[in-house]
């Protein structure tokens, strides 16, 4: 009778309780019979075990599961009058089952109480992992399928290519765009640069010619009221010298009538004459002089005049050279403006570039693909999922009851046995536990606050991580979505 006992959910791999087997099943034979006064042979020898030592209080625990189960496997005998030996025999073997029963059954007890407080268990359990959707992000037709169904990809490995040529003509468009706004924004550099250069020179030219026109200014001005102030002289020195021809004339005409009545001499009537000669020179210089002075005052007026005229012009140049300055704030703007093109330009570029790479996709993980349903020359949609990538990373998701979770903790020992590989078993360590249960998460979550209430058990899910050694072999086997039964060792 060599069979295998498991109690309460303990696997048969934890526990092996043959003997105990046999000698409750031996009590419960000789409970009834002893009743009615037969007698008991002993067992075989080969079905006699010995059992560990019992104490009372196990042994009241457990006798009560002694219960009538007869099986006529036995040799009994009625029991005879008289024969206090047999009896006593009878009744020592009695005690030796009982023993053994009680025995049996505390040690089994005792294997079920250390094993259910050393461990937790659920089959409410199955594996996952990442899905990511692969979609489109752009309106176009599929070129290329590079993948098939089941098959293992890389990340970044493209998966499809769509047709890139109404992208690449707006990537074109783009970069020419900028070009036109580069030169642009060249021309209007070189503008202020110039005008720049131009207004500065201009305005040091202004400055200069002012400053030389309000110099000559001065100058004329003061030649003007020189000459203002010898016209007066002149014309005084030209009265003098005509009131001394004119005296001078009348010496010589008076000496000239007594020259000719004789009471002078010629030679005085000579000198007369030319000393009017020399009067009438006088007078003729002095009125050159006062002929001068003015031709003065007028060469003095005119240079003021000019000086003048030289201010208005510097004055002028001053305004050009301020309007070039005004002309390059202008280009200044313009350059900003030529700037803002490029800017708008280069962002139109990335744009279009952007738009070219979506017509490449690639996987965002390594994994493998599932759900696939595009082929090429289909049109697709943005947002429109092509297949699915399972990522390589499976981990498997245990509902244990909120009962269950008192001792458990991130970082405990985890057997994991899987329905579609009864043989094996993988390891693994609890990675947390979510942060509430399943129906906290449930689409119309439980209202306990109206109505009539019934507690019921929760279940808290618990992540539960693979150690890479012991799937080593079963990467490619194992998939999201198998069944498991998971045993934590807890603290």
């Amino acid at each position: 009778m060599s069979q295998q006992f498991a109690i309460s959910g303990i696997p048969n791999a934890h526990l092996r309780t043959a003997p105990l087997i046999e000698a409750r099943e031996f009590a419960r034979e000789l409970a009834p019979k002893v009743r009615e006064g037969q007698r008991v042979l002993p067992p075989a020898r080969e079905e006699q075990r010995s059992a560990p030592e019992v104490t009372p209080k196990v042994a009241a625990k457990v006798a009560p599961e002694v219960t009538p189960d007869v099986r006529e496997d036995r040799e009994l005998t009625p029991n005879e009058p008289g024969k206090k030996p047999a009896n006593k025999l009878k009744q020592g073997v009695i005690a030796l089952a009982a023993l053994l029963a009680i025995g049996g059954a505390g040690v089994a007890g005792l294997n079920w109480y250390n094993y259910a407080t050393a461990h937790q268990e659920t089959d409410d359990s199955y594996t996952t992992a990442h899905m990511h959707a692969i979609s489109s992000r752009i309106n176009d037709t599929v070129s290329k399928v590079l993948v098939d169904d089941n098959e293992h990809v890389k990340a970044g490995q493209t998966l499809v290519l769509l047709d890139p040529q109404d992208f690449q003509v707006r990537v074109d468009s783009a970069l020419a765009a900028l070009k036109v706004a580069q030169h642009q924004a060249e021309a209007a550099q070189t503008s202020i640069t110039l005008s720049s250069t131009n207004a500065s020179g201009k305005t040091t030219e202004a400055k200069g010619n002012v400053s030389n026109a309000v110099s000559m200014i001065t100058k004329s001005q003061a030649m003007v009221t020189e000459a203002k102030s010898a016209i007066p002289q002149a014309q005084a020195v030209l009265a003098e010298k005509k009131a001394e021809e004119e005296r001078s004339a009348k010496d010589y005409e008076r000496f000239q009538k007594l020259a000719e009545q004789g009471a002078v001499s010629w030679q005085q009537r000579d000198q007369a004459l030319r000393d009017f000669n020399v009067a009438k020179n006088a007078t003729a210089a002095a009125n050159e002089d006062v002929k001068q002075a003015a031709a003065k005052l007028d060469q003095a007026d005119q240079a003021v005049l000019a000086a003048r005229a030289q201010l208005v012009q510097s004055q002028g140049v001053s305004e050009q050279a301020e309007a070039m300055h005004v002309q390059t704030r202008v280009d200044a703007s313009q350059y900003d403006v030529a700037k803002a093109s490029i800017s708008q330009a280069q962002a139109q570029l990335n744009d279009a570039a952007l738009q070219l790479s979506y017509t490449k996709i690639t996987s965002p993980v390594s994994g493998r693909i599932g759900k696939k349903s595009v082929e090429a020359g289909q049109r697709v949609q943005p947002g429109q999922q092509l297949m699915s990538v399972v990522a390589d990373d499976l981990w498997v998701v245990a509902n244990f009851k909120e009962t269950q979770l008192e001792n458990i903790r991130k970082g405990e020992h985890v057997s994991v046995k899987i329905d579609s590989f009864p043989h094996h078993e993988f390891t693994g360590v609890v990675d947390s536990v979510a942060p509430g249960s399943g129906a906290s998460f449930a689409l119309l979550p439980p209202d306990n606050a109206t109505g009539n209430f019934t507690k019921i058990v929760q279940r808290v899910p618990v992540k539960v991580t693979f150690d890479k050694a012991s799937i080593k072999g079963y990467e490619d086997l194992l998939v999201p979505g198998m069944s498991a039964v998971v045993n934590i060792t807890v603290r």
